[in-house]
């Protein structure tokens, strides 16, 4: 794990901004089931790129996987409005499809 996010970390420091790179971070992170610096970095994602959908998808599971399904419940619906405002029907309909599950 370290040898993957040292090269993603060295990515981003070429581009601090870059939301592919914080996103694959936090997948990394919660791969390796660190849940609290993968919720993190979904933030960071989704605080430089709002519309990066799937963050706000893995951030709620990561915060369910955490214990923090009002969290989850909350992120999700936030997910769903900005999947909805992009297009982005499949991914509405996955978050939609989880947030019931959480019901």
């Amino acid at each position: 794990m370290n040898d993957r996010l040292s090269q993603l970390r060295n990515l981003l420091d070429k581009d601090p901004h870059d939301a592919f790179c914080m996103y694959a971070i936090a997948m990394e992170y919660s791969k390796n089931r660190n849940q609290t610096e993968a919720i993190a970095w979904f933030d960071r994602t989704i605080e430089v790129d709002p519309q990066y959908i799937y963050a706000w998808f893995h951030k709620a599971r990561a915060q369910e996987l955490s214990g923090d399904t009002k969290g989850a419940k909350e992120t999700l619906k936030i997910g769903i409005m900005q999947a909805n405002d992009a297009g982005d029907i499949h991914a509405k309909e996955e978050m939609t499809a989880f947030l019931q599950s959480l019901q």
